[in-house]
């Protein structure tokens, strides 16, 4: 059998190292975002004999992999055992050792045998060879930072939040890093009372225009965090989908706010998702949290959204807006759309190449939206982007050296014009915004990734 290994200390004691793997959310935080896998059904926590079904991604076609708990010993590790899938063998074993009475070491090793004989095992070692130490290195730098944040609160009670938007990009990544440290989260959904918030007590229906339908079935929460709002780049800015953009956010906020203020236990915090499209779209110098609101049809859309919170602002709540900058993740959004032109060498310099680029690693937003969570001080707006911003030529070469491709074809800026038509050309693709983290800066907050090299380096294998 073939086999990999790595071995990395963790900065929390053995135990809580252990009672990590063991809450919901775990196994989500480590799944590698370059590779969609997920997780279809399972028969219980770690325990000897319970199982994880997976669907991993294969070509066009989606596998069926099911592993199988064994040689479970709290808190010193486990072993998963591929009980059907693609391998003639696969055991992933976890080694815990306690470093001290504060900190402790995780061990990985993964040994397996591709299918088939000779020519499988030379198939699988090789499609595999490269592909585990990515996947160790990722899941041991998450895990790392993960239990790092946590422990950074560990003071502090475990909280009840609610979330709109759970099923997005940032409300999945969000729901399991929460969940995985220790706290409940109730998803919001659309829909009537009865349906799917029947279903589970940490699910609670919402309507965007009238509230909560069954305000009894919300449960005391700590804080709220509002994520739901119609995507910016999903279609051509129409009449109608500009409209779409603006009352989604505007009439979402607004009613969620007044639906908050009216409950009889009411969250001490609101956080809501806000976007540095309140600067405008043509900013040439640095700007932070004092500056004023832009134009354009972005920043008009920024300042409806931050409004419309006014209502749970004058009930007493703490209200803060995360200004998101250009959130960067191989699972979605603008880095899933640029990798697979890059890897054909077809990406390049996007229109001048000097408009500024203002991005922030996914797992930075979730920390920050975490870190708000604690945080009293922390009200008003909030940008969220990386200390260091960079030019579009600058990010063009940095995707281009993290996949060892040219970036030389060049989108010209008249033909994102004609393509998506020049409003909103300009308002995304060729928008321009330099944007400081100072808020952030100022409390101290621990990014991840401060430079764009490392963000890559983190998340393109």
């Amino acid at each position: 059998m073939d086999s990999v290994t790595r071995r990395s200390p963790m900065p929390v004691p053995v135990e809580a190292l252990w009672a990590w793997h063991t809450r919901p959310g775990a196994l989500e935080r480590l799944l590698p975002p370059w590779d969609p896998v997920r997780v279809v059904a399972r028969t219980g926590g770690i325990a000897n004999g319970t199982r994880v079904t997976l669907a991993v991604p294969f070509g066009p076609v989606r596998l069926r992999w099911v592993s199988e708990h064994r040689d479970v010993d709290p808190p010193h590790g486990f072993a998963d055992e591929q009980v059907a899938g693609p391998f003639a063998r696969w055991v992933h074993v976890h080694v815990m050792d306690a470093d001290g009475p504060a900190a402790s070491i995780l061990e990985d090793r993964i040994e397996y045998a591709g299918p088939a004989g000779p020519v499988g095992r030379a198939i699988a070692r090789r499609a595999v060879a490269a592909r585990l130490p990515a996947l160790l290195r990722f899941r041991h730098e998450t895990l790392a930072a993960d239990l790092a944040a946590h422990a950074s609160v560990a003071g502090h009670p475990r909280q009840t939040v609610g979330i709109t938007g759970a099923s997005g990009l940032i409300g999945t990544a969000l729901t399991h890093f929460l969940t995985s440290g220790g706290h409940r989260v109730v998803r919001f959904v659309r829909g009537p009372a009865g349906g799917a918030a029947g279903d589970s007590p940490d699910v609670v229906a919402w309507d965007p225009q009238r509230g909560f339908p069954s305000p009894d079935r919300v449960p005391a929460l700590d804080a709220v965090i509002h994520l739901a709002g119609a995507g910016v780049a999903d279609a051509r800015w129409t009449p109608a989908r500009m409209a779409l953009i603006r009352d989604s956010r505007e009439q979402g906020t607004a009613t969620l706010a007044r639906a908050l203020a009216a409950l009889p236990r009411r969250p001490r915090t609101l956080l809501c998702a806000s976007a540095i499209g309140y600067y405008g779209f043509e900013g040439q110098a640095p700007v932070d949290e004092t500056a004023p609101m832009g134009g354009g049809f972005l920043a008009d859309v920024c300042g409806r959204w931050e409004a419309a919170a006014d209502p749970a602002r004058a009930a007493g709540l703490r209200v803060a807006h995360l200004r998101l900058g250009l959130v960067l993740t191989p699972a979605g959004g603008m880095l899933k759309t640029l990798l697979p032109v890059f890897r054909a060498g077809a990406g390049g310099v996007v229109g001048p190449g000097t408009q500024g680029m203002s991005w922030v690693g996914l797992d930075d937003v979730v920390g920050a939206f975490h870190h708000a969570l604690f945080d009293d001080t922390l009200a008003g707006p909030v940008n969220v982007t990386a200390p260091e911003p960079v030019s579009n030529a600058v990010f063009t070469k940095a995707i281009g050296r993290a996949l060892h491709r040219p970036a030389l074809l060049p989108a010209p800026a008249f033909a994102l014009r004609l393509l998506l038509g020049r409003q909103m050309a300009d308002e995304t693709a060729l928008s321009s915004a330099w944007v400081r983290p100072a808020r952030l800066e100022a409390i101290g907050y621990p990014f991840r990734h401060r430079t764009l090299d490392a963000a890559l380096a983190h998340y393109v294998p």
